[in-house]
C-alpha cells in the first residue's frame, strides 16, 4: 500500500478513528488493533510475506526472553547467533542469492571454466532490509544489557511491524519505539496537527519533486548516448533531487503518520544537501541507517580507537556494507567505496567532525566559504549517485564519461526541456523553503506559523494545488526495492 495512493487515503482515517476509540478502553486491544492494521498494510502487497515477518518477530521475541534469563556467556552467544542467523539468513536468501550465484559463475568463466547455473525467481519482500535491522537491534541490545526484554508479545510484534515505518524506515531502536507501545498513549491535538503538516510536506516532496524529476531521470539515463554532457549532468542532478524527495518524503510521511497515533519516530533526514563535507552529509542522510552501522558495526570493529590503518579499514567496511545493503549489484558497492574515498581525506586531516552545527545557524544566508563547501559536497554526492542509479558499472562509467566531455559546456537539450525548466523552478522553490526551515525537524514545521491564518492556509492550499496540478502516475518509492 503506497502512501501516495487512494488505498492509503482510505485506510489511514479509518485506522486512526478506530485506534483512538479502542484506546479509551484498553491499551492491549489498541496495540492488537495497530498490529492487525500493520499486517493488513504489509500484506496489501503480497500476503505470503506476512509469514516471513511473523517468523522473524517470533524468533527474536523468544530469543530476547531467553537472553534475559541466560547467565553464562556460551548460551547468550548461541542465542544471539540464532537471532543473527535467522534474520541475516532470510535477508541473504531473498536479496542476495542470485547476486552471489552470478558472481560465482562469472568468476569461474573469467578463469576459463564453464559453470551452468539457473537463477531463482525470487521476489524481494518489501522492507525486509529495514525490519531485519530493526528487530536485530533489539536482540543485540539485550545481549549488551542495554535494555530488558519484553514479555508483551503484542507490543513487541507491534514494534517490529508498525506500519508507518515498516517498509522504508526510519529504522527504529527498541529503546525508543518499544516503550511507546508499553505505555498508555493519549491523543494530542497539537502533535496530530504537526504530523499532518509533515505528511503534507512529505507528499509534496514525493509527488511534485521526486516523481516529476523521475520522468527526466528515466529518459536521460536510458538514452544517455544521445545526449550532451550538460544534459547528462542535469539528469544526475535531477536524480539527486528525485532520491532525496522520494526517500526523505517517505520518512516525513512515516514520522507524521506515527504522530497521529501518539508515536514519536526519530528524524531520518536533516537537510543533507546543505552539508559542507561528506562526513556531515552522512550525519544528515538516512540517519537511522548510518547510526545503526555506527553502533552495531563500526564501533564493534574498533571504531577509531586503534591505529589509523584500523580506522581506515573500518570506514571502508562500513561504507562497502552500506552500499551492499542497498542492493545486490556491484554499482552499490562501488558507490560505497566512492563515499569511503570521499571520507578518507577528512579522516586523515582529522576534520571529519568540523561541521557539527547547522550551517549558517540563525542567519538568512551562508558565508561565501560555506556556500562553496556546500556546492562542492553536493557535486561529489551527485557524481556518486550516478553509480547508485546506473544499471551496471559499464553504464555508470560511460555516463560519467559523457558528462566530462566537451559537450558539458553546451546548453542542455532534450525532449520536454521546456517543462523540465518548470520542474527546475519548482525545485529551486523547494530548496529555498528547505533552507529557511533547516533548523527545524522538517522544513515547514514552523514555516508561516506567525502569518495570519488566510496566508498560512493559503500556503498549505498552494502545496495541495501543486500536488494536484503536477501529480501524475503514482510511482513506487525508490527505497521499497531495498
Amino acid at each position: 500500500m503506497l502512501f501516495n495512493s487512494i488505498d492509503f487515503a482510505i485506510f489511514l482515517p479509518i485506522v486512526f478513528i478506530l485506534y483512538w476509540i479502542i484506546g479509551k478502553y484498553s491499551l492491549r486491544y489498541q496495540n492488537l488493533f495497530i498490529l492487525a492494521a500493520s499486517y493488513l498494510f504489509y500484506g496489501w502487497w503480497d500476503y505470503r510475506f506476512l509469514g516471513l515477518i511473523f517468523i522473524s518477530s517470533l524468533v527474536d521475541f523468544i530469543v530476547g526472553i531467553k537472553l534475559g534469563k541466560a547467565t553464562d556467556n556460551i548460551t547468550r552467544r548461541l542465542l544471539l547467533a540464532t537471532s543473527i542467523s535467522v534474520n541475516i539468513g532470510f535477508l541473504a536468501f531473498f536479496k542476495y542469492y542470485n547476486f552471489f550465484l552470478c558472481s560465482f559463475t562469472d568468476a569461474f568463466t573469467f578463469l576459463g571454466n564453464s559453470f551452468d547455473h539457473s537463477r531463482l525467481s525470487i521476489i524481494l519482500p518489501v522492507g525486509i532490509s529495514f525490519y531485519t535491522f530493526q528487530t536485530l537491534s533489539y536482540t543485540i541490545d539485550i545481549y549488551r544489557n542495554k535494555i530488558n526484554p519484553t514479555k508483551d508479545v503484542i507490543a513487541f510484534f507491534g514494534f517490529v511491524s508498525f506500519f508507518p515505518q515498516l517498509v522504508a524506515g526510519p529504522i527504529e531502536r527498541a529503546s525508543n519505539l518499544l516503550p511507546q507501545f508499553l505505555n498508555t498513549r493519549k491523543f494530542d491535538y497539537h502533535k496530530a496537527v504537526d504530523g499532518l503538516r509533515q505528511i503534507l510536506w512529505g507528499l509534496f516532496k514525493k509527488i511534485v519533486i521526486a516523481d516529476n524529476c523521475a520522468i527526466y531521470v528515466n529518459d536521460i539515463f536510458s538514452n544517455y548516448t544521445d545526449y550532451s554532457g550538460s544534459t547528462l549532468l542535469l539528469g544526475a542532478v535531477f536524480f539527486a533531487f528525485q532520491i532525496y524527495g522520494d526517500f526523505s518524503g517517505y520518512s516525513d510521511i512515516a514520522i507524521g503518520t506515527a504522530r497521529l497515533f501518539g508515536i514519536s519516530l526519530m528524524q531520518n533526514f536533516a537537510f543533507p544537501y546543505f552539508s559542507r563535507d561528506i562526513a556531515e552529509f552522512w550525519r544528515r542522510w538516512h540517519i537511522s541507517l548510518t547510526s545503526w552501522f555506527k553502533d552495531y558495526l563500526y564501533i564493534p570493529l574498533g571504531g577509531s580507537r586503534g591505529a589509523l590503518s584500523i580506522t581506515v579499514r573500518n570506514i571502508f567496511i562500513v561504507f562497502i556494507i552500506s552500499g551492499f545493503w542497498h542492493g545486490a549489484n556491484w554499482t552499490f558497492i562501488i558507490w560505497g567505496v566512492l563515499n569511503a574515498l570521499y571520507f578518507l581525506p577528512l579522516l586523515l586531516a582529522k576534520s571529519n567532525r568540523n561541521h557539527l552545527e547547522i550551517v549558517a545557524q540563525g542567519k538568512i544566508l551562508p558565508g561565501i566559504k560555506d556556500f562553496f563547501l556546500i556546492l562542492i559536497t553536493f557535486g561529489l554526492v551527485v557524481l556518486a549517485w550516478v553509480f547508485f542509479r546506473a544499471e551496471n558499472i559499464h553504464h555508470a562509467l560511460n555516463y560519467l564519461s559523457g558528462i566530462f566531455s566537451v559537450s558539458l559546456f553546451t546548453i542542455p537539450d532534450f525532449p520536454g526541456i521546456k517543462k523540465a525548466l518548470l520542474i527546475v523552478f519548482l525545485t529551486a522553490i523547494f530548496v529555498l523553503i528547505e533552507w529557511l526551515g533547516r533548523e527545524e525537524q522538517f522544513a515547514i514545521a514552523s514555516f508561516g506559523l506567525r502569518w495570519r491564518r488566510p496566508f498560512r492556509y493559503g500556503f498549505y492550499y498552494a502545496i495541495i494545488l501543486a500536488m494536484l496540478w503536477f501529480g501524475g502516475k503514482s510511482e513506487a518509492f525508490i527505497y521499497f526495492q531495498f
